[in-house]
Parts: structure tokens; C-alpha cells; sequence
């Protein structure tokens, strides 16, 4: 298995030693064993998984055929201390407060690694290469001033781990020659990878129904209207049989009035969708709103991807609180 980088961004590899992973959601997990699994982390690493977090899903799934040198630790309520030995501290969320206050308590581990969190990577790499100071705070939230000034501390210190070379952002999306070149000049050391690990895996489930329907956050997190979004989904179910698979943010109120949508069976959270669709069965189709998973699946489908439909958020759908850069940061995942 073999990241790819540009030469800009060099990273040396095998890599050996020990990593610290935090991992705050399904995606990181598989993320964490994906960056491992091609040689970035060293020989062992303990992932951690935050309490209270959906996990024991992908965690059990992992388990069964995890790459040598993983294991998989008890869930915590704090990430590992910044004092640990471990010559990695990997996180794939730099926007946690958690994650925040121990890089600033100061990390000992040579090296940082920002593994994969989707669409929020790509924002994160964006601010940190901003010329002007940025805090890292998340944009679809409101912040208190202190939050905002650990998020302004935060994008300080991580821009300094750049400049000491101990700074490692790895990503499955893409990232622009500009970006990455602006990425080398700072000093951010940047790896890409194709789901490399997850390829050669069994495939994990097969479904039958003929639309598979991604779930959405966006209404529980108050981007967009709950209606036109109930709608959209009864106008697919209307064309046939349809399997959602709800996202772990969407409330159990929305979930039952999907539930009640003729022709639609609500699938359970469990896995990632990155392992659940990779395989389509002919005549399948897959539908979605802007999210991370779309150029994640354009990736693991290769030519079946021209099966994956993605649909923008018509303006109607916005609620008034949303930002433009945000509904512009969210719709960037569209592009092909």
C-alpha cells in the first residue's frame, strides 16, 4: 500500500516508532488504520476512541482484519496526555477543544498527524494556510470570545509544529497544486491516500433495494429546512424501493417521520458509508446531498462512481443562519 504525495510535500517513509490515535467518529477510525496501514504511523499504534461516540460498530469490523501493529484501547473521555511517550499524537480533529488544550499544554511526541475528517480537513487546511490568522473553531456553531481565542491559540501552534517540521496532514480528497505548494512553504508536510487498506477488504454488506440514500446532518445541524428535505426523499422513494442510511448527527424525531416515507427502509447506523457502498449491484443507484462521502466514494467505486448522483442544495433549502462560505465550503464537494 503506497500514499501518494506531491513532491513538495515529501514524507518519509516506512516510518517506524509508536502513535497516540484519537478518534472522535467512524470516519477517523477508518482513517486512523488507513494512515497506518501505509506505513505513516510506525510499527504500533493505540487508538482511542472518545466516549459517548458510535463506534463499536467500525471498531469490531476492524478487528476482524486490522493491519499488524493496532490496537484498539477502552473509549476515553480525554484524549492522551500531551505528555505521553509515544513518538506520534495523531488526531482527526484539530477543531476539538480537547484536542486544542492539549496541543497548547504543549506535545511531546515528535510529530502530529491530522488524519482524515472529511470536508472538515480540507477547511483546516484552508485556515492554516490562510496568511492571516484564523481561529479554529467550527464554522457551524456559535462560539463564545474564549473559544474563539483557544481556536485563534491553536492555529498559532500548529502553524509553529509546521516550521519545527512536526506537522503531518494526510487526506483521501483532493488538494489543489497551490494549496500544497502553500502547504511546503509553511512547512505542513501533507500525504494523500485512495482507501488503499479498505480495497483489498471483504465487502462488508450487499443491499438489494435500488436507491441507496445517504443521510444528511445538515438539518440537525440547522443548515438546512427540515421539509424540503422530507420532500426531496419522498420524490426518490415515489421512483422505487429506497435503503437510507442515516447520518449519526440525524435526530430520532426526523428518523421517524423518514421511517413513514412509503417504500423507504431505514438502515441502522453502524459502519462507515465508506465501507457499507464501495460495491454497487447492477442497476443500483446512490444519492446524496453535499458531504464528505461523495468524493470519498468517487474514489472506492472507480467506474461505477458515474452511479453516484449527487444533488445540490437548491437556495429555498438554507436556512437564514447558514453562512455563504460555508454553503460554499459544503456544495465544494460536488465538484469532480
Amino acid at each position: 500500500m503506497k500514499l501518494t504525495q506531491h513532491d513538495t510535500n515529501e514524507v518519509p517513509r516506512p516510518r517506524f516508532g509508536t502513535a497516540h490515535v484519537w478518534v472522535e467518529s467512524p470516519l477517523q477510525l477508518l482513517s486512523a488504520v488507513e494512515t497506518h496501514a501505509a506505513g505513516l504511523l510506525g510499527t504500533d499504534i493505540r487508538i482511542i476512541p472518545r466516549h459517548g461516540m458510535p463506534l463499536e460498530a467500525t471498531t469490531e469490523a476492524m478487528l476482524r482484519h486490522a493491519p499488524a501493529g493496532v490496537q484498539f484501547e477502552p473509549a476515553a473521555r480525554k484524549p492522551p496526555q500531551p505528555k505521553s511517550t509515544a513518538e506520534r499524537y495523531v488526531t482527526g480533529d484539530a477543531y476539538s477543544g480537547k484536542i486544542q488544550r492539549a496541543l497548547l499544554a504543549g506535545v511531546r511526541a515528535k510529530e502530529i498527524v491530522i488524519i482524515d475528517d472529511g470536508m472538515a480537513t480540507l477547511a483546516l487546511i484552508k485556515q492554516l494556510i490562510s496568511a492571516d490568522p484564523t481561529p479554529l473553531v467550527r464554522a457551524r456553531t456559535k462560539n463564545s470570545a474564549a473559544r474563539t481565542a483557544m481556536g485563534l491559540a491553536a492555529w498559532h501552534r500548529l502553524r509553529q509544529l509546521a516550521r519545527e517540521d512536526r506537522l503531518l496532514i494526510v487526506s483521501a480528497l483532493y488538494v489543489d497544486l497551490e494549496s500544497r505548494q502553500r502547504m511546503a512553504d509553511l512547512g505542513i508536510k501533507f500525504a494523500q491516500h485512495k482507501f488503499e487498506w479498505l480495497a483489498t477488504q471483504p465487502v462488508a454488506e450487499k443491499f438489494t433495494e435500488p436507491t441507496l440514500l445517504i443521510g444528511s446532518a445538515m438539518v440537525a445541524d440547522n443548515l438546512i429546512h427540515e421539509q424540503p428535505y422530507l420532500q426531496w426523499i419522498e420524490e426518490i422513494a415515489a421512483e422505487g424501493p429506497v435503503a437510507y442510511f442515516p447520518h449519526r448527527r440525524e435526530t430520532p424525531e426526523l428518523l421517524a417521520k423518514i421511517s413513514t416515507i412509503d417504500q423507504v427502509v431505514l438502515k441502522e447506523h453502524t459502519i462507515p458509508i465508506e465501507m457499507r457502498l464501495r460495491v454497487l449491484r447492477p442497476g443500483q443507484e446512490i444519492r446524496a446531498l453535499p458531504s464528505t462521502v461523495i468524493p470519498s466514494l468517487r474514489l472506492l467505486l472507480g467506474p461505477d462512481s458515474r452511479f453516484l448522483y449527487p444533488q445540490a442544495v437548491p437556495d429555498g433549502w438554507w436556512t437564514a443562519s447558514t453562512p455563504i462560505e460555508l454553503r460554499e465550503h459544503l456544495s465544494s464537494s460536488l465538484k469532480v
